[in-house]
């Protein structure tokens, strides 16, 4: 049916009225209570930005490694460092400090607040080892390696699933087979 134009109620019209299709049940309900349409612009619709949008282009271009390590969480409430980095550079902008200024400055307090991060777990795995005691996990994880976290468990286990190790075996007797065939033919 994708053919046809039109939405379901169309459709199934037509094929009725051809004799295409049996006039099912719903039919005559879906008539009487046709189904919301929702008005179409043919118009492309505008694309959002935000006053800080430049800034957060060129944080990323400061600092394309933030792309993988400063993740942007959807249901989080802390907005990602680049949209805080664009913030303050509009800030200290309203202030009367030149945009090259502005930048410096957010950047450099950014670059403060990750080496701070950074400082903050290496004394937290410090007070850890000096207890002896396992350290704790890394409280601002990269985006990756949040990522491989997850997927550990699934790495590890494939050495241990009995599916996966019997496709393993049938894949390295099929190997051999093949090979033994080759052998016989004066393939080698």
């Amino acid at each position: 049916m994708s053919f046809m134009k039109g939405d379901l109620l169309t459709k199934t019209r037509k094929l009725v009225k051809g004799l295409a299709k049996a006039k099912p049940l719903w039919l005559k309900a879906m008539e009487e209570n046709p189904p919301v349409t929702f008005p179409r612009t043919n118009e492309k619709s505008e694309r959002i930005s935000l006053p800080e949008d430049v800034y957060v282009k060129k944080f990323f271009q400061n600092h394309p490694d933030s792309l993988h390590e400063d993740p942007i969480r959807f249901s989080g409430f802390d907005p990602p460092p680049a949209r805080i980095f664009g913030w303050r550079v509009l800030e200290l902008k309203e202030q009367g400090v030149s945009e090259e200024e502005a930048m410096a400055v957010a950047d450099m307090e950014y670059r403060q607040k990750r080496k701070a991060k950074k400082a903050a777990y290496k004394r937290l795995k410090e007070i850890a080892r000096l207890q002896g005691e396992k350290p704790p996990p890394n409280p601002y994880p990269s985006a990756i390696k949040e990522i491989q976290a997850e997927e550990r468990k699934y790495v590890r286990e494939r050495f241990n699933d009995p599916t996966i190790l019997e496709i393993v075996q049938r894949l390295k007797d099929e190997k051999v087979a093949f090979m033994q065939e080759r052998r016989k033919a004066g393939g080698w």
